[in-house]
């Protein structure tokens, strides 16, 4: 999002977001897949990087799908429903995880179910939310745990499970309901004035909250630990896809690049896998995701740097237009919202 140039409407919605307001972010375009059945829990615990264990009904876990040399598959949100694990993709990873699990649906009691089209996301992020949701599903609902699922009735309308969940490092509440009833939800909380937020305006969100996005900041050459999946990754659990390999970078200390921010000095265009050099010319990496931060008033960027070029503080060059251009490291998230000021 170039700041100066969006509309007036996006300044607002970006604002509503930031700034103590709340926005809706419609994240419908993500995938959802229902696994049911006995085996379940069994077959998913070895395929997944958390502990299925320990994952009660009506709470949610990250996760991450590895291959066996614990490359990326698809990160995701597991929710335990009464009618099963509802699992939350990206759209560009769903069709590798469906893929995946379809192996086992003939070795038990195991149903995999594509429901992307039958279930909507919607998200309400900004440190209003919580009070927009109370107004709208009653105080209980804006008293959700981090961790915990709650099915909650939409007046005398449908049932709506609320998980609080952030995208954009505030405070927020993730809604699957039924794609039928989405279009009354989104309409029941614009009522209480939300702003609308786009997916520009949501991916200058992404970016300043440090998250990833598959195609872009990761892919299957992506080893999990580079990217800053620490709470997605359990380290007591038994064997999982990928389990050897994860476990031996951890025991090893550290991989040899990771995901970390980088700011510039002054505004440029920037194009995505640009590469990042030291000061005494050696490359050092490659960007990702960049956008101009409103908050930050300077162009920040995703990138993978070599282990010795994380520590915060750090001056680099960026190759852009030909020109090698001025930046120096910082820590994610670029922008510490009211997420993580419980």
């Amino acid at each position: 999002m170039n700041y100066n140039e969006t509309s007036e409407s996006n300044r607002a919605a970006y604002s509503a977001v930031r700034d103590g307001g709340a926005g809706l972010i419609d994240l419908s375009a993500r995938g959802r897949i229902l696994v049911s059945g006995a085996d379940a829990q069994m077959f998913l615990n070895g395929l997944i990087t958390n502990d299925m264990k320990t994952l009660a009904r009506n709470s949610w876990m990250p996760a991450a799908f590895a291959n066996v040399q614990g490359r990326l598959i698809a990160v995701v949100r597991v929710l335990h429903r009464e009618d099963g694990y509802l699992i939350d993709t990206e759209a560009a990873t769903r069709d590798f995880v469906i893929k995946l699990l379809e192996r086992f649906t003939l070795a038990g009691d195991f149903r995999v179910t594509d429901v992307s089209s039958e279930i909507a996301t919607l998200s309400l992020q900004g440190r209003e939310a919580a009070e927009i949701i109370a107004s709208a599903f009653g105080r209980e609902s804006s008293e959700i745990g981090h961790n915990e699922a709650s099915n909650l009735k939409l007046g005398d309308g449908p049932t709506v499970t609320i998980i609080r969940a952030t995208n954009t490092g505030e405070d927020g509440y993730h809604f699957f309901v039924e794609t039928a009833d989405a279009q009354r939800l989104g309409d029941l909380l614009n009522a209480t004035g939300v702003m609308q937020v786009d997916e520009e305006v949501a991916e200058t969100l992404r970016i300043e909250a440090g998250i990833p996005r598959f195609g872009i900041d990761m892919d299957q050459t992506t080893v999990i630990p580079e990217i800053n999946l620490e709470e997605a990754v359990s380290d007591t659990k038994g064997c999982y896809l990928g389990q050897e390999i994860i476990v031996r970078i951890k025991h090893r200390g550290h991989v040899a690049k990771k995901l970390t921010g980088i700011v510039f000095e002054n505004e440029h265009q920037v194009e995505k896998d640009a590469k990042i050099f030291s000061l005494d010319d050696q490359e050092i990496g490659r960007m990702t995701s960049t956008t101009f931060s409103p908050r930050l008033s300077r162009r920040i960027a995703l990138a993978y740097l070599k282990y010795d070029y994380l520590t915060p503080g750090i001056e680099v060059k960026v190759l852009a237009q030909g020109e090698k251009t001025a930046a120096s490291v910082v820590e994610l998230p670029f922008v510490r919202g009211s997420w993580y000021r419980d």
